[in-house]
């Protein structure tokens, strides 16, 4: 099988030029000058219609709008239609798709994957939560329709955020005293493999510390109980979708870097790559700032979600960790 990566933005946008758009106008016996679209609406079809891999559906889009306005004018209700990105849902109807990672995010325990199936690359959400433990069992709930491999990285992602409870300012009792339940939606979707766990460590610590995750921020790559990120395959097809996505932050495994040789220039110039070795490394990028926390009378810090968090560094003086 033969594995194609996606396209551009920029690249999808002069193939609808070149190609896509001349050749719907002429498949739906339109004339010179009859339909015209302009820049700004073949990129909104682009971004809110069509958000793929490829141009499949791009030209089905360009297509129905063509027929659309053949028969305005077989009906004599116009001569020529220019479609701008303003008047395209009267066209092409209401927009498909929206930029849903910013209100995916917007509280802490929410973070945003990337990952590659056979139609190419895309983003995906892990949510956690949590609420009170009968007998102070602490288990651990995984749902979403995942496979052996990715409950293991859920696992694995839980158990490192609590060997971190210091560090991070987590009271280490929240894990005894609550049930952590972890989802990955679009249940119906079988997913696996490795590569989510710094994503499931992120929005689990994003959870636990009331921090929410960057909302223009996507994740890959494996993890170690030690907190080591591995690396992962798929590198340029993830790339590609979050760009499609509009993230501007891509945080990937260390090892990794020589994939970037790989990527459009076009998506180097407009994206930040963030490169960790350690799972801390990819909290420090993916985390919103630490806030100044409320105390109660033990000097605990009361966090926004309800739970008790102890002053990170007040926690590193008393118990020293070696760097991972």
């Amino acid at each position: 099988i033969l594995q194609l990566d996606g396209y551009t933005e920029h690249e999808k946008l002069r193939i609808a030029q070149n190609y896509l758009v001349p050749r719907q106008i002429k498949d739906n016996g339109l004339g010179e000058g009859e339909l015209r679209f302009d820049e700004g609406a073949l990129r909104r079809l682009i971004i809110d219609y069509t958000r793929e891999a490829g141009v499949r559906s791009l030209e089905r889009m360009i297509g129905s709008v063509a027929r659309k306005v053949a028969t305005l004018i077989a009906e004599g209700k116009t001569q020529a239609v220019a479609v701008t990105d303003e008047n395209l849902p009267e066209y092409a109807g209401k927009q498909r798709f929206y930029y849903e990672v910013k209100e995916r995010t917007d509280i802490p325990g929410v973070a945003t994957g990337l990952w590659v199936t056979e139609m190419g690359g895309g983003i995906l959400f892990v949510e956690a939560t949590r609420y009170p433990s009968e007998r102070d069992a602490g288990r651990l709930i995984i749902t979403g329709q995942l496979q052996d491999v990715m409950k293991e990285s859920a696992q694995i992602a839980v158990s490192f955020v609590r060997s971190k409870a210091a560090q991070l300012g987590i009271d280490e009792r929240v894990f005894d005293q609550s049930d952590i339940h972890i989802h990955v939606p679009e249940g119906a979707v079988p997913k696996d493999g490795p590569s989510a766990g710094v994503t499931m460590a992120t929005a689990v610590a994003s959870l636990l510390t009331g921090r929410r995750v960057q909302d223009d921020v996507g994740m890959t790559g494996e993890i170690t109980l030690r907190g080591a990120v591995l690396p992962i395959g798929g590198v340029k097809m993830k790339v590609l979708a979050a760009h499609r996505a509009g993230l501007k932050k891509v945080i990937l495994p260390q090892r990794n870097a020589k994939d970037l040789d790989e990527l459009p220039q076009e998506v180097r110039d407009n994206m930040e790559f963030v490169l960790a070795e350690r799972v801390m490394d990819v909290l420090d990028n993916a985390l919103e700032p630490l806030p100044v926390p409320l105390a109660n009378a033990d000097g605990a810090a009361i966090r926004g979600d309800g739970g008790y968090a102890r002053e990170p560094q007040r926690e590193r003086e008393r118990q020293p960790e070696a760097a991972l």
